[in-house]
């Protein structure tokens, strides 16, 4: 992992009483899930930014980062 990818990460809290302990973004209540739901509905970057001003470029990046990072530790079954 680079030095860049562990800073994105920095980003990511994951704290028990905060949002019922989902990922979330430098600790404000606004889960990486959203962020991975929102891009997957299409909205681009900037209209995240737009919308969520509390919201910052890296943290789209931390949330992509993570969410890739999740799906690269899955295993999958195959059907036979």
């Amino acid at each position: 992992m680079t030095e860049q990818e562990l800073k994105l990460l920095d980003r990511i809290i994951v704290q028990p009483g905060l949002m019922n302990g989902q990922p979330v973004n430098r600790g404000l209540r606004f889960p990486v899930q959203d962020i991975i739901e929102y891009m997957a509905s299409g909205m681009t970057q900037e209209e995240i930014l737009k919308e969520h001003p509390i919201l910052e470029a890296d943290d789209i990046k931390a949330a992509l980062l993570l969410a890739a990072m999740r799906i690269r530790e899955m295993q999958f079954a195959h059907a036979a």
